[in-house]
């Protein structure tokens, strides 16, 4: 993710300085307002508004959609916006992302079809890394000259690679129907971290049902007065996912909580949040350790992290564990129903 945002940043270097010429003189000869009164007021003009709506209001659905939504979310986070400054008490905030059913989307049923929501949660998580993690992606991105993660082999020198952000599962469990061009609000946080695996659980939420109770930073609209959660919240929720990305560089995986720490996120701890020698990650387990003093002050410190990371793990750890399916898979050892086509 970041380094493709960092391929994105050469690429627009070299091609808007070439491209600006031809748009220019594109530009020069191009009457807008000729071309637009032929649109809407020619021949045919009520096929053409009418195609046009059709396009715009189903337009995610389109072909390459995906890719401009995903990339609009690396590039406007990681590259035109200032990178935040979020502190630890921050971590496990969600960022919220907006959508809407298209015609596209919908399947026999007339309701969102189930393998759609897997598009919507690539372009929600990126928004969540992309903006939470920024800090630590970057450095991490030039770990050459900022040394977050040392080579394992020669732990006196910086490992080197590009820096990889990799999807490794993703489970989702259907609440309640999402009805033809129904809008809907999906909800990603942080939800744990082993020292492999860092653990996003993503909510799909009716549209204005639940507001936050207040915004970190600038105001991104309306907020919920009073405490406590609204009347029949649940009610609100139509689905909810679990998904785990993993750090590379290079072919090394980085542990989440250096990632996370460089994007000042994780306070202070004593012996580290990072457990394993140079950053390196091991076979999922927990991270935690220590003990919590349940009287606790008011203040985030490192038990109330700790705290939050406990209660994620405890439902990271069962999805970790349907890894061991694959064991499962015998090849049709006792035989096969069939095989069909049109799959």
């Amino acid at each position: 993710m970041a380094s493709s945002a960092g391929a994105t940043r050469r690429i627009l270097r070299v091609a808007l300085p070439a491209l600006m010429p031809a748009v220019a003189y594109t530009a020069y000869r191009f009457d807008l307002a000729q071309a637009m009164k032929a649109f809407f007021t020619g021949p045919g003009k009520y096929s053409r508004i009418a195609a046009l709506v059709l396009v715009l209001w189903n337009w995610k659905s389109l072909p390459l959609a995906w890719t401009v939504r995903v990339w609009n979310a690396m590039i406007v986070h990681l590259i035109l916006r200032k990178h935040h400054a979020h502190t630890p008490d921050k971590l496990f905030h969600p960022v919220i992302s907006e959508s809407h059913v298209t015609l596209l989307e919908v399947d026999y049923n007339i309701h969102k079809s189930n393998s759609t929501y897997f598009a919507d949660l690539d372009v929600s998580r990126t928004h969540l890394v992309s903006h939470l993690l920024s800090r630590g992606l970057r450095l991490t991105a030039d770990n050459v000259n900022t040394k977050l993660v040392m080579d394992p082999a020669d732990p006196s020198r910086p490992a080197k690679g590009k820096l990889g952000i990799m999807l490794g599962a993703v489970g989702c469990s259907f609440r309640r129907e999402i009805k033809p061009y129904a809008k809907y609000e999906m909800w990603s946080r942080i939800l744990a971290w082993d020292r492999k695996w860092l653990y996003i659980v993503t909510h799909f939420v009716e549209k204005g049902a639940v507001r936050p109770k207040s915004w970190d930073g600038a105001s991104f609209g309306p907020t919920r007065k009073g405490d406590g959660k609204p009347q029949d919240w649940e009610k609100k929720i139509h689905a909810t996912a679990v998904s785990k990305y993993v750090f590379k560089l290079g072919r090394l995986t980085v542990h989440p909580a250096i990632i996370i720490g460089a994007s000042g996120l994780l306070p202070e701890r004593p012996g580290g949040w990072v457990t394993t020698e140079n950053g390196m990650a091991k076979p999922a387990e927990p991270v935690t350790g220590g003990t919590l003093d349940k009287a606790g002050s008011t203040t985030w410190d490192w038990r109330r992290t700790d705290e939050e990371l406990k209660k994620g793990l405890e439902y990271a750890e069962h999805f970790a564990a349907l890894d061991e399916i694959h064991s499962l898979f015998d090849g049709a050892e006792d035989g096969a129903l069939g095989s069909f086509g049109l799959g």
